[in-house]
């Protein structure tokens, strides 16, 4: 009986913590970088102290944000490796999921990667800044074992796989930032030209077990 209601108190905070993300979210799609805890917890109709007693602190919400948003982008992004088509089409698909992802959502990527300006009077809003790099590390090393499960890349297959998925996630994430602010070119004519950049020895690299690779 103990273990019952342990069990029902625990789903009940899960269920709680993922509606107070929610309306996270709807504040940083208001106000990107700037969100701040007390608009967040006004959106949940909760009083701050509640809110950190959640998350710790804002560090711990947005670490929790940070999680939600790269798990589904890793999510689409292998969904965009494994697709039925050949590797340039399959290293195309990836860079304009990535690239789509921060579009439709710029308040989101803003809030992610960049930090939020201080102004006079108000509370700062979360330092997202200093939690960019080890966003972009998780992001790097997921697709390092993307590629060392697809390519057979010879002896240093290893050290290779990781070198690439950080400089791949690397060059997206400067391309996309850039892009995102300047709009320079459309989408498409984006991911040609950061896909011909790839377009060396990645695509001469052997494919493992005789399939369709990377």
């Amino acid at each position: 009986m103990d273990n019952t209601r342990e069990d029902e108190r625990q789903h009940a905070a899960e269920r709680r913590r993922g509606e107070l993300l929610e309306a996270a979210d709807r504040v940083v799609l208001r106000e990107g970088p700037g969100a701040s805890m007390n608009a967040i917890a006004a959106e949940a109709g909760i009083t701050k102290p509640i809110l950190y007693r959640h998350f710790g602190d804002k560090g711990g919400l947005y670490r929790a944000l940070a999680v939600r948003h790269t798990d589904a982008l890793l999510d689409a992004l292998r969904a965009a490796l494994d697709a039925p088509s050949d590797r340039r089409e399959r290293v195309e698909a990836t860079l304009e999921t990535y690239l789509a992802a921060i579009e439709a959502r710029p308040q989101v990527y803003r809030f992610l990667m960049h930090p939020a300006e201080e102004s006079p009077g108000s509370e700062r809003g979360f330092a997202a800044g200093q939690h960019t790099a080890p966003l972009l590390r998780r992001l790097g090393e997921e697709l390092a074992k993307v590629i060392a499960e697809r390519l057979d890349l010879g002896p240093e297959g290893e050290e290779l796989a990781r070198v690439w998925g950080h400089g791949i996630v690397g060059m997206m994430h400067a391309a996309g930032d850039w892009w995102l602010r300047e709009q320079p070119c459309d989408r498409k004519r984006l991911v040609r030209h950061l896909a011909d950049l790839l377009w060396g020895r990645l695509a001469a690299a052997g494919d493992r077990m005789g399939g369709p690779g990377f």
